[in-house]
């Protein structure tokens, strides 16, 4: 069994560095590494922190001695298409079991799931309907922020980044993490659908570590149970079966009303008309016909186009996870650790910038999420090209 003290030396040795130049280059004075290391000196948090930056490690593993099943997940992964999306996940985990070893615990607060029953698509209907009544009692909808809804309603952490190609988002569960990630996008209603599909996951606790989903509308979805439990979910979450029943009372509902209804809770056509005929309130000529039309069309014709351009921006810019932003911001602020895990969260690589940037403002407002006014700008910058592909093609149906 090996100590703190141990695996910090075997850190020095694989460095190359003599003891002083590895204190140098963390950011340490040199004799208080070295009193740390003969034991007369505690490290602090900080000290940790710095050194696990420099040395690759987290401070789980400073600690412990053992490394997180999910950071040999993104090694086997590798060169793979999953390659990104597992190591944006493991980054993720990382820094929340960072901040919660300094006490700032995710506040993870999941409804009570009673034992599911019947086939897949029902357990995913009725777990819907346990979650949706999680959030009324909270007062929480899920229509426009449905991102931070989630957030809010159950304490997970959710973000919106470049995942490669293929990949439509992950759930990922450990003992202190519970992070849904969703692909930039140019097509809005499949990144909610993919949100919603992954806190599916995390609700029923399918493959806890890491569960990557290339393509959630791809033949796995009609034939793995996991799958087919989580995109009912996400649609009974999205389109909850009481409004549409509302909405459809002699189940004849004509264009402009299904268009009207697939605007009003951020749909696509396709995946309303799916849902409908599933629900016995529409039959397959009308599936067929409604389904078949776009969202750019379902726009136009209730006159939220603009509405939608808006919803394709955000949907294809990055959104850094709110509570772990302002939890990694907290332990930098208390000195428990370096401005870099808020800055990776962020985005932002220049370090130097950012610190001058908060302390200009005395406060982490460059944007709603905390990003300096430049990364802000940035990300609007990388929307343009996405909104134009968004708009020059049809959107792909989704049932």
């Amino acid at each position: 069994m090996t100590s703190l003290n141990d695996r910090v030396r075997r850190l020095i040795e694989a460095s190359g560095l003599s003891q002083g130049q590895f204190a140098e280059a963390v950011g340490l004075d040199a004799p208080k590494l070295s009193k740390s290391l003969s034991g007369v000196r505690r490290f602090s948090s900080l000290d940790l922190a710095r050194i696990a930056e420099h040395a690759g490690r987290t401070v789980d593993w400073l600690l412990t001695g053992e490394e997180p099943p999910l950071a040999l997940a993104a090694r086997a992964a590798a060169g793979s298409p999953t390659s990104a999306a597992t190591q944006a996940a493991y980054e993720l985990v990382s820094i929340r079991a960072g901040v919660a070893s300094f006490g700032f615990l995710q506040p993870w607060a999941p409804p009570s799931v009673p034992p599911l029953r019947g086939t897949d698509v029902k357990q995913g209907a009725n777990l819907a309907e346990v979650a949706l009544a999680h959030l009324r009692a909270q007062d929480i909808s899920v229509v426009d922020d449905l991102a931070g809804a989630i957030e809010q309603g159950f304490g997970a952490d959710v973000a919106i980044v470049p995942l490669g190609d293929g990949v439509d988002g992950l759930a990922a569960s450990t003992e202190t993490a519970k992070i849904i990630l969703a692909a930039t996008t140019a097509t809005p209603y499949r990144q909610r659908f993919t949100i919603a599909h992954e806190l599916g996951h995390l609700l029923v606790g399918d493959d806890q570590e890491v569960h990557v989903d290339r393509d959630i509308f791809g033949p796995e979805s009609k034939t793995a149970g996991t799958e087919r439990r989580a995109n009912a979910f996400a649609a009974a979450f999205l389109m909850p079966e009481v409004e549409l029943r509302a909405a459809v009372p002699a189940g004849r509902i004509d264009e402009a009303g299904f268009c009207a209804l697939a605007v009003s809770l951020q749909v696509s056509p396709s995946a309303l008309a799916y849902r409908l005929k599933g629900l016995d309130l529409i039959d397959g000529m009308a599936q067929a016909r409604l389904g078949g039309l776009s969202a750019k069309h379902a726009a136009a014709k209730t006159g939220a186009t603009a509405a939608l351009v808006a919803q394709a921006s955000a949907a294809a810019a990055m959104r850094p996870p709110a509570l772990l932003t302002r939890d990694a911001f907290a332990a930098f602020e208390q000195g428990h650790t370096t401005i870099r895990p808020y800055a990776r969260l962020l985005g932002q690589d220049d370090t130097d910038r950012l610190l001058a940037d908060l302390a200009g403002a005395g406060s982490p407002e460059g944007s709603s999420d905390g990003a300096s006014p430049e990364t802000t700008r940035q990300r609007r910058r990388t929307t343009v090209a996405a909104i134009r592909s968004f708009f020059d093609e049809d959107e792909a149906v989704e049932s």
